[in-house]
């Protein structure tokens, strides 16, 4: 019989109120492990733990902060290839990407342990004579993170590990629909040496679990990455709050690849295929707008096609893997939604599409590549977070511009050329967070800020130091010295 793996709570490992069960995407008959659920009293518990526990953790001292940070990141990269699996077997992508997504986690955490001694002040001159000015930066309090199923280790670390850094406190809900990572993590967590309450683990619904969060008086900040019409919710609750929490949401993204004449085909084709399609295009920074030039569109189309035709779809744990199922039931009738909207919409459904069987029982669809698209399209303004894009002609690169430019996101976007001319002033005028040439849209590096604008985005960036903005409050202090 599975044991049911707890909850984090004050120090110690707890029982629920109900059970999570979770279920291995590339074969459903596999039970990867049962997860005990929290109420809403349980959740309160782990506020009340993490609360009586910031006064000294927010005092703690830097060494003692990178210690712990330093000791998390030791064993989560010591355990990247077990994680990795784990990783894979609950949420469908495949081992590489699983192992990948699991040494980044480590990565962050030992950032953070380096950025735990490098949280330094400003002291300065009054305007008025003899008085000093100093600016410093304290941490926010408790902090609630609501996490989402598609990275379910990296996210948690990308947040998780700057709140430890700067003082804060920890209460996190990972995507009830794949713990396991999570707990994993949190099990190397509370294995760093950090005081009981300082970290709490709490699985749950969001309407259980993150409704608390959200509600309580003693939650000071909400960290959310997820869906925008949750973050809307959040951000609402959060300003009527009393007090008034701080947020941050990271959200959708619909997001375009502009391809034009001058690119190199070969390299575009493979920036498309991996920005659009690996990890089962489920990233939020995945690139389902293919905006294409007159003058390749039609050997861009065939050579995608072509790739396309080549890459394995299968149990994400088996090698030469690239594509792994859809997470879950829910997740591919969306996507099996949205392609027969693309397809009465007139969208010409050029590749794929269809439902796969392999050996074992899984959620497994077939790359989908739509061509005769346009920007008006359901298929091209809504996030479908599936192995689905839509190629949209352009008649040049001030049109292809301005198409990828026209949505309500504004998360990642990527141009392929040879021309600096255009890559530059992509660069400038693409109005996304985040601007690649010559790359994926989806792959970024740890150490720098992560984030976008218009719907997709609100609040402080995430990771490298500019996540400080989040986690800390800024003071101003004036002396007199008599």
């Amino acid at each position: 019989m599975t044991a049911i793996l707890k909850n984090f709570i004050g120090g110690e490992w707890v029982d629920g109120s109900g059970v999570t069960k979770n279920i291995n995407p590339s074969n459903t008959n596999d039970l990867v492990g049962e997860y005990a659920k929290a109420d809403k009293a349980q959740t309160e518990k782990a506020i009340a733990a993490a609360k009586a526990a910031f006064p000294a953790w927010a005092q703690s001292t830097p060494q003692v902060r990178y210690d712990a940070l330093n000791k998390i990141s030791t064993e989560i990269l010591a355990r990247k290839e077990e994680l990795g699996r784990l990783l894979a077997r609950e949420e469908g992508k495949t081992l590489p990407e699983g192992i990948g997504e699991v040494a980044r986690a480590g990565q962050i955490f030992a950032f953070f342990a380096g950025e735990a001694l490098r949280l330094i002040g400003e002291k300065g001159a009054s305007v008025r004579p003899g008085l000093d000015v100093e600016l410093t930066r304290e941490p926010v309090g408790v902090i609630g993170m609501i996490t989402p199923w598609n990275f379910p280790i990296a996210i948690p670390a990308w947040k998780i590990a700057p709140a430890l850094c700067y003082g804060n406190t920890v209460v996190f809900k990972p995507a009830e629909l794949v713990p396991g990572s999570g707990h994993a993590l949190a099990e190397i967590i509370t294995r760093s040496g950090i005081p009981a309450g300082v970290f709490n683990l709490v699985v749950g619904s969001g309407s259980v679990v993150g409704q608390t969060l959200l509600d309580h008086p003693d939650v000071a900040a909400i960290s959310f990455t997820g869906s925008v019409q949750t973050g809307r919710k959040i951000a609402q609750a959060c300003v009527l709050s009393n007090p008034m929490k701080k947020f941050q949401l990271e959200m959708g993204g619909k997001n375009p690849l502009v391809v034009l004449d001058d690119a190199d085909l070969k390299t575009a084709v493979e920036v498309a295929v991996n920005g659009a399609y690996f990890s089962t295009g489920q990233r939020c920074t995945a690139s389902s707008r293919l905006i294409v030039t007159e003058g390749i569109h039609d050997r861009f189309v065939a050579a995608v096609a072509e790739r396309l035709k080549g890459l394995s779809v299968d149990d994400a744990l088996k090698a030469g893997v690239h594509i792994g199922p859809v997470v879950d039931q829910s997740q591919l009738d969306q996507d099996l939604r949205y392609i027969k909207i693309g397809q009465d919409e007139g969208a010409k459904l050029a590749f794929g599409g269809e439902l796969l069987k392999r050996e074992n029982p899984g959620h497994y669809l077939a790359p989908a590549l739509f061509t005769e698209a346009n920007n008006n399209m359901r298929i091209a303004r809504e996030e479908i977070f599936g192995p689905v894009a839509a190629v949209i002609r352009a008649k040049n690169y001030e049109e292809a511009l301005a198409i990828s430019n026209d949505t309500e996101f504004g998360l990642a976007s990527g141009i392929c050329t040879t021309s600096l001319k255009y890559a530059s002033h992509y660069k400038r005028n693409s109005e996304s967070g985040m601007v690649m040439v010559n790359l994926p849209t989806a792959g970024v590096d740890y150490h720098v800020p992560f984030g976008g604008r218009k719907g997709s985005s609100y609040g402080a960036r995430e990771q490298g130091s500019y996540a400080r903005e989040f986690y800390t409050t800024v003071k101003t202090a004036y002396t007199f010295p008599g």
